[in-house]
């Protein structure tokens, strides 16, 4: 599996609060985490950083099969643990009080693949031309629109739509949304911070997506791109895996 990450900090910010990984694990498992951080005086940089740290750590000494029943349990510990890490640094350090991110990871192999994600940063899947979000924002105004009291284009332009419901590291305790998925050769897999989600439109991610000419490198890179036309009022951060190749994914980190 072939796997590219991309981040920016974009037109308006002047600090890139977003994180990404992708990498390859020793047991032959594709893994891509992406992390967009919150707080104050560059707090949220210092939360979505720990969460990753804590994140890859974990996920380097990862031994479960992913289609085992504790396997999802497994996944949600490992968040729990990235949770109290930025949750206890928060606590000890009135600068970094209440800072905390969103995180969503994917864990892929031949056979199986599974997503695990607190916050509004996004899951896709790309297969036959079409694209799937994968994940729910846990947002207040997701939550209004859940209960019918927003409609669709009202929630897309709630003045309060970024307000969360639910972080890493805000609480000592969060609840972890973890699933498997279907997951096939030929499958594109995106994870994105919501600079992507919230300003481009899901056809021209597709798009991007399933050019046939790019590699996963040009793709990411495209994604980006298209954020800053929008306006790229916030940071912008995309991890691919692509199942449609047989290359060694490549590991980094931002």
């Amino acid at each position: 599996m072939r796997t590219a990450w991309r981040s920016h900090v974009g037109k308006v910010r002047q600090v890139n609060e977003d994180r990404a990984w992708t990498g390859k694990l020793e047991n032959g498992i594709t893994a891509a985490v992406v992390a967009d951080g919150m707080g104050g005086h560059k707090a949220g940089d210092v939360a979505s950083g720990l969460a990753i740290d804590s994140l890859t750590q974990s996920l380097s000494a990862w031994n479960e099969d992913l289609s085992s029943e504790t396997s999802a349990e497994r996944l949600r510990e490992i968040v729990r643990k990235a949770n109290l890490a930025v949750y206890e640094m928060a606590s000890g350090n009135e600068e970094w009080s209440n800072m905390g991110t969103t995180v969503v990871l994917a864990l892929a192999n031949e056979r199986a693949a599974m997503i695990g994600h607190i916050g509004d940063s996004r899951a896709y899947r790309m297969r036959g031309g079409e694209l799937e979000l994968l994940t729910e924002d846990h947002t207040l105004v997701n939550e209004l629109a859940k209960s019918g009291q927003l409609s669709e284009e009202e929630a897309a332009n709630h003045p309060r739509r970024n307000v969360l419901t639910r972080a890493l590291g805000t609480d000592r305790d969060v609840a972890v949304d973890v699933s498997r998925i279907d997951w096939q050769r030929g499958d594109r897999l995106l994870l994105c911070s919501d600079g992507l989600s919230s300003l481009v439109e899901r056809r021209l991610i597709l798009e991007a997506l399933k050019d046939p000419r790019a590699d996963m490198d040009q793709i990411a890179e495209r994604l980006i791109t298209l954020a800053l036309l929008a306006g790229g009022d916030d940071n912008i951060t995309v991890a691919l895996i692509d199942y449609g190749a047989d290359d060694d994914a490549e590991g980094g980190a931002s």
